[in-house]
């Protein structure tokens, strides 16, 4: 075309297309999209147009090298305001060098253009690596909910407790009954003071597990209070403080049963009028 225009970067002597608009901006001042180079795109101006032959001399400078690189202007951008400026948008800059020499190029190498889809397709898992992986996936998955729900397994499928209790002699964990405090209610209580000794009291309470399946050992809180209703004081006995000594702590209450508890509580340092009894799990 008549209006074309050429410009040549003095670093790598690589030869652009460039428009008169791209000229105007920063006083002509371009950066080339190959080597980097700032320089004046107005003062670097070359004409590709042949020499005539009466021409003493060939201007080889403004005719270029035969294996001159002619890029498209897009490969050229305007130069940075400083470099600092430059240094901030260099790997930008640089990708956009890069995707304009791929539009533009007639002799690209449209195979590294697609390479992304071939390291794909390298990656891909063997599909019977994929079949292998699904069963041991599904089997480590049943594995650890069977370790998490084994209490709970263990209560509502009692025949399953004794497989679950000599994997857990493998897997250093415990089957215990289940700690559901809405399963269990306080039938009767009562407290009294023991005629044969001054300050002790003796609280008699019993423990009723409304499940069909065995509940854990709870602990057992007792408050007393004055005549105003203020607590005086409040202590909490744990399974091991209540159960008779052939009693097993681990061993819970069984399913649709009662459990009697008599404790004996030195009271003697307070005054009282009045208690309450309250079951808890810690």
């Amino acid at each position: 075309m008549a209006d074309e225009k050429f410009t040549r970067c003095p670093g790598c002597k690589t030869i652009f297309r460039v428009t008169s608009q791209q000229l105007s901006m920063r006083a002509g001042q371009v950066r080339c999209g190959h080597c980097r180079t700032v320089f004046d795109g107005v003062a670097a101006l070359v004409s590709l147009a042949p020499q005539p032959n009466e021409e003493p001399e060939l201007d080889e400078i403004a005719r270029g090298p035969p294996t001159v690189t002619l890029r498209s202007s897009q490969a050229l951008q305007p130069a940075p305001r400083d470099e600092h400026d430059a240094d901030q948008h260099d790997e930008r800059e640089e990708l956009e060098a890069e995707h304009a020499e791929a539009t533009s190029d007639p002799q690209l190498d449209y195979s590294s253009r697609f390479a992304w889809q071939d390291k794909k397709q390298r990656r891909r898992v063997p599909t019977w690596l994929v079949g292998l992986a699904i069963p041991v996936l599904l089997v480590l998955l049943a594995a650890q909910a069977l370790f998490h729900f084994r209490d709970a397994i263990a209560a509502h499928w009692p025949t399953t407790k004794p497989a679950l209790v000599r994997l857990c002699q493998v897997a250093s964990c415990e089957v215990q009954p289940l700690t559901d405090i809405a399963a269990l209610s306080i039938e009767a209580s009562d407290l009294q003071a023991d005629p044969a000794h001054r300050g002790l009291l003796v609280l008699s309470t019993t423990i009723r597990n409304r499940a069909a399946y065995a509940q854990a050992y709870p602990y057992v809180e007792l408050t007393l209070s004055d005549a105003q209703e203020q607590v005086v004081v409040r202590r909490a006995f744990a399974p091991q403080e209540y159960l008779s000594a052939a009693a097993d702590p681990r061993g819970g209450i069984a399913g649709n049963a009662e459990l009697a508890i008599k404790l004996f509580i030195d009271a003697s340092a307070t005054t009282q009028a009045g208690y309450q009894v309250y079951l808890f799990y810690p």
